[in-house]
C-alpha cells in the first residue's frame, strides 16, 4: 500500500533549512567544477606551470582516461538532474525518472572501478566502498518503492542516496582545508586524501539523515492531535 502523506514529501526540500538548501547548492557547483575540470585537464596539454601535485594528479586520472570518462560524464549529467528530482518531485517529466536510475547505476559501479586508481590508498578506498555501496543500496530502494508507485519512499530514498552521491563534493573543501595546513601538519595527499573522503561524506549523510529524522518527528507531532480526536479522525 503506497505510504501517506506523499503531498508532503513533494515540499521537504522547499520547507528544509537554509543551510540544507544553501549547502545542496554548493555541492551541485562544486561537483560541476570538478567534472568540467577533469575534462579540461583529460582533454588539453599538460600545463608546464602547473603545481607538482595537481599535475601528479592529472597524470594519474590520464593514465585510465576511458574509465575517468566513463565514470565522470554520467556523474556531470546525474548531478544536473538532481535539483529537478529534488524541486519537482511530482509534476517533473516522466522521462527523468527512466534516466536517473541508469545513471546513477552507471555511476556506482565505475566508482567501484575508481578505486583500483585510489589516490589517497586504502583509507580512500575503504570510504569509496562503503559510501558508494549505501548510495547503490539507496538508490536499489528508491527504484523498488518507484516500481510499487509509492512515491513518498522512494523520495525518501532517493533524497538519501543523492545526499551521498553529493559527498564528493564536500570532501573538496575538507581536502582544501588539508592543502592550507600541509605546512604545519607534514600531510601529503596521498596521507590525507583518504582522510577527506571519510570527512566529507560523513558529513553529508549525518546532515541528511539529521534533517529527515527533523522532518519525520515534526510530521509524527502533526498527526498526532488528529489521532487521538476521534472527531478529526472520522472527518480524514
Amino acid at each position: 500500500m503506497p505510504s501517506p502523506l506523499p503531498d508532503a514529501t513533494r515540499q521537504d526540500a522547499t520547507r528544509s533549512p537554509l543551510s540544507i538548501r544553501l549547502g545542496f547548492w554548493i555541492c551541485i557547483a562544486i561537483s560541476v567544477v570538478v567534472v568540467l575540470r577533469r575534462l579540461y585537464a583529460l582533454v588539453s596539454e599538460p600545463a608546464s606551470n602547473a603545481p607538482p601535485q595537481l599535475a601528479a594528479f592529472d597524470k594519474v586520472f590520464a593514465s585510465h582516461a576511458v574509465l575517468t570518462l566513463a565514470h565522470i560524464l554520467p556523474a556531470l549529467l546525474f548531478v544536473l538532474l538532481v535539483p529537478v528530482i529534488v524541486f519537482r518531485a511530482l509534476s517533473r517529466p516522466s522521462w527523468i525518472g527512466r534516466i536517473f536510475y541508469p545513471l546513477g547505476a552507471i555511476v556506482g559501479f565505475t566508482a567501484y572501478a575508481m578505486t583500483a586508481f585510489s589516490i589517497g590508498g586504502w583509507t580512500e578506498r575503504s570510504a569509496v566502498l562503503l559510501f558508494d555501496s549505501l548510495f547503490l543500496f539507496s538508490l536499489t530502494r528508491a527504484w523498488n518503492f518507484h516500481r510499487r508507485r509509492d512515491i513518498a519512499l522512494e523520495r525518501h530514498w532517493q533524497l538519501r542516496a543523492i545526499a551521498i552521491l553529493l559527498g564528493i563534493a564536500t570532501t573538496r573543501p575538507v581536502m582544501g582545508i588539508f592543502f592550507a595546513t600541509a605546512r604545519l601538519t607534514h600531510l601529503v595527499p596521498q596521507q590525507f586524501f583518504g582522510i577527506a573522503f571519510w570527512i566529507g561524506f560523513s558529513i553529508n549523510l549525518l546532515a541528511f539523515e539529521l534533517w529527515i529524522r527533523s522532518v519525520e518527528r515534526n510530521r509524527s507531532r502533526s498527526a498526532a492531535p488528529l489521532i487521538r480526536d476521534p472527531q478529526a479522525r472520522s472527518s480524514l
